[in-house]
């Protein structure tokens, strides 16, 4: 199949590369002249494994373009991704600004029929305002069709999630539609959830915002283990293993970040209010995420007092391992909590890079980041942070105390290495 997918960014890019892999001939359309530059070059413009593989391969062999070309990509392929961002409006709600942007050149351009996919993340009823807003734009009444085909990739395992993803949501309106999705995703081995496009906008929210109550489900319980002196790890692996509520997502910590789960949880619940319903649990867990970097400050406080003039080392800066993606980064939480109490932060990420930022020093190596500090604040589960040689950076901090965001550390090496530990919810 020809396929188009529009908006280049983590979620079209990769969607592009898993469909040429298939076998398909596929289009990469943006309005960002750089970034087509950037991909036709066969650079990425964002962080994630195994994929500028892929891109110089199908860049290659032929299978794969970019274009600024809006009219030719739209009347050349026969299956239209939309794949551009959604951002948390004012509100709360869902920004469908360049998602309506995209309906409405579509429908300026359709010249036969074709089936149009939302692959973004969008408010319940999206798929009808798109059907509405390429109609209004059409010049010749030509037939097509809506799709709703949410994502679930994970930044840091987008490719493999994408090549090998848990399921296949479809949500539409049309045989016909239905008869084209089955064949383009005919070599994928997962269950398939074949529902309305409203059903599947819905599970993509639901999803989201149920992996997000996880998260805040065992930080608000860490807390209490903090009190009452128990191993949440343990708790966390007890209660895991039950089928029923499954591992993933039990990890005590600084709280959930990046570029999803906050947007959508937000807009969850703010199609809630809309429709006069509440999602207390939904809110709670919100309150919940919001407050857990100021509760890691508190601890540090704790142990060194005030924070004013203390030098203090962060390690990490993405949101989670394996990518560069800092938005709603609880690092970034940490970093303001720490300015704001007067403190002179260092910070350290082996990929991402801040620029200048009067605030902040940027180390380029961990050693250089923990010199001399008072304080040091594991942000991110890097792997590289768990091989530190911590004896050897004991002897170059001020003070031996490390707060451990992510649970990751060993408590016991840590003390031998001559180090306070402090991670939410350990003994």
């Amino acid at each position: 199949m020809k396929i188009l997918i529009v908006g280049t960014g983590y979620v079209g890019t990769t969607t592009a590369l898993v469909f040429c892999e298939k076998g398909h001939q596929v289009t990469g359309l943006d309005v960002d002249g750089e970034k087509i530059k950037r991909l036709q070059s066969g650079q990425l413009h964002f962080f994630e494994p195994g994929l500028d593989e892929l891109l110089k391969k199908h860049l290659r062999e032929g299978k794969l373009s970019f274009t600024q070309n809006e009219s030719k990509a739209i009347e050349e392929n026969d299956i239209i991704f939309i794949c551009v961002g959604t951002p948390q409006d004012k509100d709360g709600s869902a920004d469908l600004s360049y998602v309506q942007n995209v309906a409405e050149r579509i429908g300026e351009n359709l010249n036969d029929y074709k089936v149009i996919v939302d692959k973004s993340t969008v408010p319940v009823g999206t798929a009808d305002k798109v059907a509405k807003w390429i109609k209004l734009h059409q010049e010749k009444n030509i037939s097509f069709d809506v799709v709703s085909n949410p994502e679930f990739l994970r930044e840091g395992s987008a490719l493999q999630d994408a090549l090998q993803p848990d399921r296949i949501v479809i949500g539409h309106s049309s045989d016909k539609a239905l008869h084209l999705m089955r064949e383009l995703y005919k070599d994928f081995n997962c269950p398939f959830v074949e529902t309305t496009p409203k059903t599947a906008e819905m599970i993509k929210y639901a999803a989201n915002s149920f992996l997000a109550l996880k998260i805040s489900y065992i930080n608000e319980l860490a807390r209490l283990c903090d009190v009452l002196g128990l191993e949440i790890d343990d708790i966390s692996r007890g209660i895991g293993l039950d089928h029923r509520i499954g591992e993933a997502f039990l990890k005590a910590g600084i709280g959930y970040g990046g570029s999803c789960f906050p947007k959508d949880v937000s807009a969850l619940l703010k199609i809630a209010e809309t429709n006069h319903q509440s999602l207390s649990i939904l809110e709670t867990a919100v309150k919940v995420n919001k407050t857990q970097p100021k509760y890691f400050i508190e601890k540090l406080q704790a142990a060194l007092g005030s924070l004013e003039n203390k030098v203090i080392a962060v390690l990490g800066l993405a949101f989670k391992p394996d990518t560069d993606d800092t938005r709603e980064s609880p690092s970034f939480k940490i970093i303001n909590e720490l300015i704001k109490e007067g403190s002179k932060v260092k910070v350290h990420d082996p990929v991402v890079k801040i620029g200048s930022r009067q605030s902040l020093k940027q180390a380029g190596t961990v050693e250089e980041c923990v010199s001399d500090t008072d304080a040091i604040i594991l942000c991110t589960d890097w792997e590289q942070y768990n091989a530190i040689d911590w004896p050897s950076v004991r002897k170059r901090v001020r003070f031996p105390f490390i707060v451990d965001g992510k649970n990751m550390l060993n408590p016991n090496e840590m003390k031998h290495a001559g180090f306070g530990y402090y991670a939410i919810g350990k003994s």
